[in-house]
């Protein structure tokens, strides 16, 4: 099998991808070090799947308790109603972005199960979050039967990466 065929540049991207998410603080040096990998190499394919759009973005990882900020998690069950185009264009686009300030929303899934989607968002606190379910559910309410807001005590994983306070935390579990 030749070194660039589709299955073996598939593998690579692969191990770049696996060595980003468990190394993502990380140098490219250390990075390719680590795949066996010249760095030419390892750029080239983070390049190339920046440019594909497998991978999104470079967010850092931070603990929100620094800016006064609580994670929380709505689950939503959907009614029966189908969804119309406004809403469709709202839901896929910016306007969930748009209903409050105090609010930064930061996953947005549909899922196939019990419950038909979820949002993840953090607020300054539970009154803040609740005014975004407010602002939500009186533009939107119709399309959903049910929803659960949980608040998030404490993050074990955050993109893929151990909270560095565990030790410290262990006490909650």
């Amino acid at each position: 099998m030749a070194k660039t065929s589709k299955e073996q540049i598939q593998l690579d991207e692969i191990k770049v991808l696996d060595a980003l998410e468990h190394h993502s603080k990380e140098s490219i040096d250390k990075i390719a070090k680590n795949c066996g990998f010249s760095r030419q190499k390892v750029s080239r394919i983070i390049k190339n799947l920046e440019q594909n759009k497998v991978i999104w973005g470079y967010p850092p990882v931070t603990d929100e308790d620094v800016r006064n900020l609580k994670q929380f998690i709505l689950i939503v069950k959907r009614k029966s109603v189908p969804f119309d185009e406004a809403y469709k264009k709202e839901l896929l686009f910016d306007k969930l972005d748009s209903y409050s300030s105090d609010v930064k929303i930061e996953n947005i899934s549909l899922t196939h199960g019990q419950y038909d989607g979820f949002v993840t968002f953090y607020a300054k606190d539970i009154i803040s979050a609740k005014k975004l379910l407010n602002e939500i559910f009186k533009r939107i309410g119709k399309y959903f039967e049910e929803y659960f807001l949980l608040e998030t005590l404490l993050p074990i994983r955050k993109q893929g990466l151990k909270n560095p306070k565990m030790k410290e935390l262990v006490e909650y579990l």
